[in-house]
């Protein structure tokens, strides 16, 4: 690294003060300034931008697994180690996490259902199991609050919504444009917390008018439910926890872009071989 620097500024040094600090001669300084760079470094350099550019459209949220996995799928042949190796040298770091608290409220007396699911994340098809939660996002004009429903097959976000207040039609708002958007059978199973959103009569109602179970985790399990925290934490950490909210609407803004196009259509996910879920249902359908 030494000598590259000295290579790429080579104007600001005085060249015989550089052989005598290097214990070269001047002739020997010369033919090394001018000999060709080695194939390595100019591998290392190419990896490097690209590197570097997948890191940028990853919005700095890829470690470097998966801009491994990106620079991959664009034929580009090295190592993950390697990557991390330059990711280091080039100090891009992904964005961090932070700690959130969970809007759960199951001090109700409504009815609640046991947990069918069994922490069972991986189903065998599209529209068999369905998992749903909120969170809260803070603004200068108070709390936003986002429900989602997400298909655990391909970890695709099919439905959510937004409020400044956590009502159940919060949560049915959700269900609806998952419902909209996907052609269920009756028997899809839709797991949730014990929350007094999912537990109300009209959303209780509107899961049987779709021949919809309903599953719900054991008290004050997040594990029950770990698909949906994962996701949570990932939307945070990888977007609200870097802006300030002015408005309720900014962050509305930030979080459809996000999920829409961001986590839907482009992030690659570990657990579907690194392809977005939106990939990762095109190739089971042209499979």
């Amino acid at each position: 690294m030494r000598y590259q620097f000295i290579k790429e500024n080579q104007g600001l040094f005085d060249i015989e003060l550089l052989c005598q600090d290097l214990e070269v001669s001047r002739s020997g300084y010369y033919a090394w300034l001018h000999r060709p760079q080695s194939k390595r470094s100019r591998e290392n350099h190419q990896l490097k931008q690209a590197i570097t550019e997948n890191f940028e459209a990853s919005r700095k949220t890829y470690g470097y697994r998966r801009v491994h996995r990106s620079l991959r799928a664009q034929k580009k042949s090295c190592s993950k180690h390697r990557v991390a190796r330059l990711m280091k040298s080039l100090k891009l770091q992904p964005k961090t996490r932070k700690k959130f608290k969970a809007t759960t409220n199951s001090k109700h007396k409504l009815p609640v259902h046991a947990n069918h699911l069994q922490r069972d994340f991986t189903p065998k098809q599209m529209n068999q199991a369905w998992v749903s939660d909120i969170t809260y996002i803070s603004t200068d004009e108070g709390w936003l609050y986002l429900a989602v429903v997400m298909d655990l097959y391909s970890r695709q976000i099919v439905g959510w919504s937004m409020d400044g207040r956590m009502t159940d039609t919060l949560v049915m708002d959700a269900l609806k444009m998952a419902l909209f958007r996907r052609h269920i059978a009756s028997g899809l199973l839709l797991h949730s917390d014990r929350g007094s959103q999912y537990a109300s009569h009209d959303y209780q109602a509107l899961l049987k008018n779709h021949g919809i179970i309903c599953s719900m985790s054991r008290k004050g399990n997040c594990w029950d439910n770990a698909a949906m925290e994962s996701f949570f934490r990932s939307l945070k950490v990888e977007s609200i926890y870097h802006h300030s909210f002015k408005t309720r609407e900014e962050a509305k803004m930030m979080i459809f872009d996000y999920i829409e196009i961001f986590y839907n259509r482009q992030r690659r996910h570990s657990t579907l071989n690194y392809l977005s879920p939106m990939e990762y249902e095109k190739s089971v359908v042209n499979f």
